[in-house]
């Protein structure tokens, strides 16, 4: 059986201006409805009980790392785009 790639993909986030877990999740699932056109599987991975911040992965499946490398980057600058200062750290691996 063939091994196949995956690109785990964690972003970590800061909300400065959220004020309750409400918020927050407004702000997720405006996020992760963005990122259905990349075709990805995505869930809050800690600090689900914190306000002001949020860990999130992403996972994609694919049969190439070239592809996956550019799932990556788009995701990023989709991010960047709809979260400018949101977004304080990340970290891509694929798998």
């Amino acid at each position: 059986m063939k091994d196949v790639p995956v690109l785990l993909l964690m972003m970590e986030f800061f909300f400065p201006d959220v004020h309750s877990l409400k918020e927050k999740r407004m702000i997720l699932n405006r996020l992760k409805d963005r990122l259905k056109k990349f075709n990805v599987s995505v869930a809050e991975a800690d600090f689900q009980d914190v306000w002001q911040r949020s860990l999130i992965a992403i996972a994609v499946v694919s049969g190439g790392e070239n592809h996956l490398r550019q799932q990556s980057q788009r995701i990023l600058d989709e991010v960047d785009r709809l979260f400018p200062s949101y977004l304080i750290n990340y970290k891509s691996e694929i798998i």
